[in-house]
């Protein structure tokens, strides 16, 4: 009676009413969009950190250009099914962030930012499911906080600045589990089918792994709740025949087209035993990456969630002192998210890993944080062990403010007599840690003297963590509490804002779209003849900007490897990968050879070629070569 009496009441008032269902569940009453302050605060943080990233630097060489040609190939084709990278196939990959980038090519152009816009969109849409979610589960604090820390959150930022799939991998998956426990909670059959809906689409985002996630943590949430003797409200049958409906169709018609590969192997082999059992034993081939060590692996997830890894131990010791036998919503999603990502990290521990692969728990890690912020900034007056814990955590990023500060103004100091250098790449040094197999490789190439291309975003940078870490903490001490979590998040925005100039001045080095240009500007000046060939020396992936931005098919001396091993065994793979003793008999003779060399092969190219290369253009250690001096004619 109570309950329709108010009911009854906030109709009368214009207010939507709360249901007996959600009452019953513990779930929060919330409306769909954020509050309007808090809109404009998420929309402000996504534009300032990820509104650059559309548009620069041009795609980088390696995965970011390798994947982009993929969607190109596409959409000039329109051959969905079979991906191809320089018109050999491309077997490794899922196809469904390629669909998307190559709708994008259709609307926008060949360009950055038809390919980043949908990481961008991923990643806002990954802040309001924090904030959906956190608003249900904890209220509105906690999903500002949530949605803010996804934003501001190292690893987010950085694993999205190449067309890589794992933060639409994130959301799909992420976005499945959300579903799952709406639809239990309520006991509405849509939010199952909607499940099984986005587990197909993170299938045809990046494989099996993602059901073998999910469904891990969905059978751990099961055991530990008791609600697996609710596994028929999920309709395995129905959601199963769904799912399959979307994620069978592609996979089925992609190994009916590629087969004969090597040994007689094709699509199935490829894509289910290599790609996925393989590579989780280290057995893939060829064998092309690198394992983190065990110690490693788990500490850079301090950075990866950094600022907001620093508020843990605070976070843990509030959340264990208020914890609630009462199995709400928010319990609910707790113990779902903490088997969820404890499953993913585990598995990538004992697999082959790259830095980002563990990217899919960002979003469950940083909302599971922020509830406990929230806790901890309740507990904060009363409770002297959070306190003490939540200073420390304020401590530490002050100190380490500091450090990187002065670090930052030491670099600014040396090079402050330094002429800018465009091309930051000749100021480096280049170590190949892990023989450039990680993706963070390059970070140890940067020296001292760089510091002269980098001196507007060093400033700013050091000016936010001079100045950010202080505040909040001085504003925590005053119990002024979402000022101080707020500035902790604009101190980290600055940051990455930072960090993109960066990334931008380091172009020239990541990208070779100069190169190119250079090659499109010599041909269409008449310098060289219409039917000259440009060639790439080694990997594809060395100068993948290469063909992308050119358009066309790019032969390869000496590239027949990692991911154009498999697709160079089929019988009808174009022929472009040559020997370099091949590239030696021809060089100077009949047509043209235009040749790009990547930093990793001059010395190679040097030896083999000597002085018979002519250098038109050189660009952080890479060089663009050709076989004669311009004008002169065929021999």
């Amino acid at each position: 009676m109570t309950t329709v009496a108010t009911d009854r009441e906030q109709s009368k008032a214009g207010k939507r009413p709360v249901s007996r269902t959600k009452i019953q569940s513990g779930l929060r009453e919330a409306h769909w969009w954020p509050r309007r302050s808090h809109l404009v605060w998420i929309l402000g943080l996504f534009l300032a950190v990820y509104a650059g990233s559309l548009f620069s630097p041009p795609l980088l060489d390696d995965a970011d250009a390798t994947h982009a040609n993929a969607s190109r190939h596409m959409a000039e084709t329109g051959d969905f099914v079979t991906l191809r990278v320089n018109g050999i196939r491309y077997l490794e990959k899922a196809p469904l962030p390629y669909w998307v980038v190559a709708a994008g090519f259709k609307v926008f152009g060949y360009d950055t930012f038809a390919v980043h816009l949908p990481l961008a969109l991923s990643v806002l849409a990954l802040a309001l499911l924090a904030y959906r979610w956190g608003m249900l589960a904890w209220g509105d604090r906690a999903a500002l906080y949530a949605a803010s820390a996804v934003l501001t959150s190292v690893g987010v930022f950085l694993f999205t600045r190449v067309f890589i799939p794992e933060v639409l991998l994130s959301l799909f998956m992420v976005g499945t589990l959300y579903c799952v426990l709406r639809g239990l909670e309520l006991r509405k059959k849509a939010w199952i089918y909607a499940a099984w809906t986005m587990l197909a689409f993170a299938v045809l985002t990046k494989g099996l792994v993602a059901i073998v996630f999910v469904g891990a943590a969905l059978l751990a949430y099961g055991l530990f709740t008791g609600d697996l003797r609710r596994w028929r409200e999920l309709r395995l049958l129905t959601g199963g025949l769904l799912f399959l409906a979307f994620a069978a169709p592609w996979h089925i018609l992609a190994g009916l087209r590629n087969t004969g590969g090597a040994q007689g192997h094709g699509f199935f082999w490829f894509y289910f035993v290599n790609e996925h059992w393989l590579r989780f034993l280290g057995k893939r081939m060829p064998h092309d990456y690198n394992k983190l060590p065990g110690w490693l692996y788990w500490s850079l997830h301090l950075v990866w969630l950094f600022p907001w890894s620093l508020l843990w131990p605070a976070v843990a010791i509030a959340a264990w002192r208020e914890r609630s036998t009462r199995r709400d919503f928010a319990w609910r999603t707790s113990v779902l998210l903490g088997s969820f990502t404890s499953i993913v990290l585990i598995f990538f521990a004992m697999s082959t890993n790259q830095e980002y692969y563990t990217y899919p728990v960002y979003m469950p890690l940083a909302l599971l944080t922020m509830a406990g912020v929230v806790i901890a900034e309740r507990r904060f007056a009363l409770d002297t062990k959070v306190r003490r814990w939540f200073i420390a955590g304020h401590v530490v990023l002050t100190v380490v403010g500091a450090g990187v500060a002065l670090a930052l103004a030491g670099g600014l100091w040396q090079s402050r007599k330094l002429p800018y250098v465009s091309d930051i790449g000749e100021m480096l040094a280049h170590r190949g840690v892990g023989d450039y197999t990680l993706s963070m490789s390059h970070f140890f190439d940067l020296t001292g003297p760089s510091f002269a291309a980098l001196r507007l975003p060093a400033t700013l940078a050091m000016i936010a963590f001079a100045a950010g870490p202080g505040i909040s903490w001085w504003l925590r001490k005053k119990g002024e509490h979402k000022a101080s979590t707020l500035t902790m998040a604009l101190t980290s925005a600055i940051f990455l804002i930072a960090a993109h100039i960066a990334l931008v001045r380091f172009g020239p080095m990541l990208s070779s779209q100069k190169i190119e240009a250079r090659y499109e500007e010599l041909m269409d000046s008449g310098a060289f003849a219409k039917d000259s060939e440009l060639m790439l020396y080694g990997d594809q992936s060395y100068g993948s900007s290469i063909p992308f931005y050119a358009g066309e098919t790019v032969p390869l001396v000496e590239g027949r490897s990692t991911s154009m091993w498999f697709g160079s065994t089929f019988p009808d793979a174009p022929k472009i990968f040559w020997t370099k003793q091949e590239l030696e008999d021809v060089w100077g003779i009949g047509r043209r050879k235009v040749l790009f060399v990547p930093l990793e092969k001059r010395d190679e190219v040097d030896a083999l070629l000597g002085k018979r290369q002519v250098v038109l253009m050189e660009v952080s250690g890479k060089a663009l070569v050709t076989d004669r001096p311009l004008g002169e004619p065929a021999r």
